[in-house]
């Protein structure tokens, strides 16, 4: 006999399934995202920490898992929603099933759900809190966790993905760049690696003294999960160090470097999370197809009061994409150069990044 395991979000909703995964209730915000491929990595992607994740292509699992797909050190969603599951790996490389997988990180997840609705009521109503169980719990119950827990934008995530002390990659490269860990994946740190690039990774809430004292070459502020307006010495330090190496922002890095500089954010409806999101460069017309995962957004009006400018634009809905300094060296953008998973379309970045600190 299946297991069942059920679904409740704020607003009452009961939505049963089946369950696979580990045997537990968890809560969080309900997200989904667009990727045909890619679930490892998303479901390993420290900005889904505190999120439950659900995959709106029909069929997840038919590739396995593999510790080189890993972008932390461990699933960081909440809960995984998912049309079918399929548990027959046909990738060579892959050692073990997404339902081990699960299992291993004691993460509940849940099957048969008619994600195509739930993905048209979340575009719809927005985001939701949500709760996710494979036990025996009342619908009652359930729905009262899941209207009790924390709304995402009062959550304080980056302190629970970021790393606790400084850590030194390919110390012997004779070009270095420091990274503000705000939840970065594994990707944007082997992009420079790959480019022979050294890395020394900070605590999102390393002084500005401790990070010029490494004498680095540029800094990247990085992505990570939630409400960047709780990172209030975070924005501080930023603030402090522009004005004294070449700086990049990606995702929140974006979100925390405009916030330096005075714009607003807001959270978006539903966010922007998969592989196939187009961005165009306002200066080239060019159009890439980016992978992103973020939930808040700059302001694109709030801008006008600060010397940093639009760059690039999301063909969906306009919002800001990528953002320039007026005067310093400085650059951000709100997609994901790196991939992991996704096109390689933006890679590119990293290059431009490099020229930045060469010229500095």
């Amino acid at each position: 006999m299946e297991n069942r395991a059920k679904i409740a979000l704020e607003d009452g909703t009961i939505i049963e399934g089946k369950s696979f995964g580990y045997e537990t209730t968890a809560t969080g915000e309900i997200v989904f995202s667009t990727g045909m491929t890619g679930y490892v990595e998303s479901l390993t992607d420290p900005s889904f920490n505190g999120q439950i994740l659900m995959s709106t292509y029909p069929l997840v699992g038919n590739y396995g898992v593999s510790d080189e797909w890993y972008q932390s050190e461990k699933i960081q969603v909440e809960g995984y929603i998912v049309r079918e599951i399929c548990n027959s790996s046909s990738k060579f490389g892959a050692d073990r099933t997404l339902d081990e997988f699960l299992k291993e990180f004691k993460v509940p997840g849940i099957s048969g759900i008619d994600t195509r609705d739930l993905t048209l009521k979340i575009r719809e109503k927005g985001t939701m809190k949500c709760g996710i169980s494979t036990e025996e719990i009342e619908n009652e119950e359930l729905i009262a966790l899941v209207k009790n827990q924390l709304n995402i934008v009062d959550m304080e995530l980056v302190p629970q993905v970021s790393t606790s002390k400084i850590k030194i990659f390919s110390e012997e490269n004779s070009k270095k760049v420091g990274i503000i860990d705000c939840g970065v994946k594994k990707n944007i740190i082997n992009s420079f690696l790959n480019r022979d690039i050294g890395v020394v990774l900070f605590p999102y809430n390393t002084s500005y003294n401790v990070i010029l004292d490494h004498d680095l070459d540029g800094l990247m502020i990085s992505c990570g999960p939630g409400n960047p307006s709780k990172l209030g010495d975070t924005i501080d330090n930023i603030r402090k160090l522009t004005n004294h190496i070449p700086v990049f922002g990606i995702c929140m890095g974006q979100q925390l470097i405009a916030k330096a500089f005075g714009t607003k954010i807001y959270k978006m409806k539903f966010g922007h999370r998969g592989v196939n999101q187009p961005v165009k460069d306002l200066s080239s017309n060019r159009v890439f197809i980016t992978s992103q995962n973020h939930g808040f957004s700059v302001d694109a009006q709030s801008l006008d009061e600060t010397p940093l400018k639009l760059t690039q634009i999301n063909l969906n809905d306009n919002s800001p994409e990528g953002l320039a300094h007026e005067e310093l060296s400085l650059k951000t953008v709100q997609y994901h150069p790196e991939a992991g998973p996704g096109p390689n379309d933006t890679n590119n970045i990293f290059i431009e990044f490099e020229e930045m600190m060469d010229s500095y």
